[in-house]
């Protein structure tokens, strides 16, 4: 199953459609993702479509909505979540000046002190 993103004319995520593999495979078994959009348009009319990977394997992170296609990196971007965090180039996700504490605890981040806060450790199951 192949997953592509609908853009807004801001490139914006608005939707995700999945497309069988036999629409979207050449004679040589590998993937077209023009034979996808082509697929979209024609049940959908027009639009800006991009081929998401659900494994990340290509445009970094899966698309979602909401998220913004960027044509520089070719990769898929959230929302940045707070304005402190910044992209991280190789993985295009956003990242928190501070690391996560690596202890396996769910934290929140207080944004007015830039740190991790209220951090617990979640129960076993």
């Amino acid at each position: 199953m192949a997953h592509f993103a609908k853009l807004d004319s801001n490139n914006i995520v608005i939707k995700i459609h999945k497309v069988d593999n036999d629409v979207i495979l050449k004679a040589d078994n590998t993937e077209s993702e023009s034979k996808g959009k082509q697929f979209l348009n024609s049940l959908h009319g027009t639009a800006t479509w991009k081929q998401t990977s659900y494994n990340n394997n290509f445009r970094k992170n899966f698309a979602r909505v909401g998220y913004t296609y960027d044509s520089t990196r070719d990769a898929f971007i959230s929302p940045k979540p707070y304005s402190s965090w910044v992209l991280n180039e190789s993985t295009c996700r956003w990242e928190a000046p501070v690391p996560h504490p690596d202890n396996n605890q769910m934290c929140e981040w207080d944004e007015d002190n830039e740190q991790w806060i209220n951090c617990t450790t979640p129960p076993s199951v």
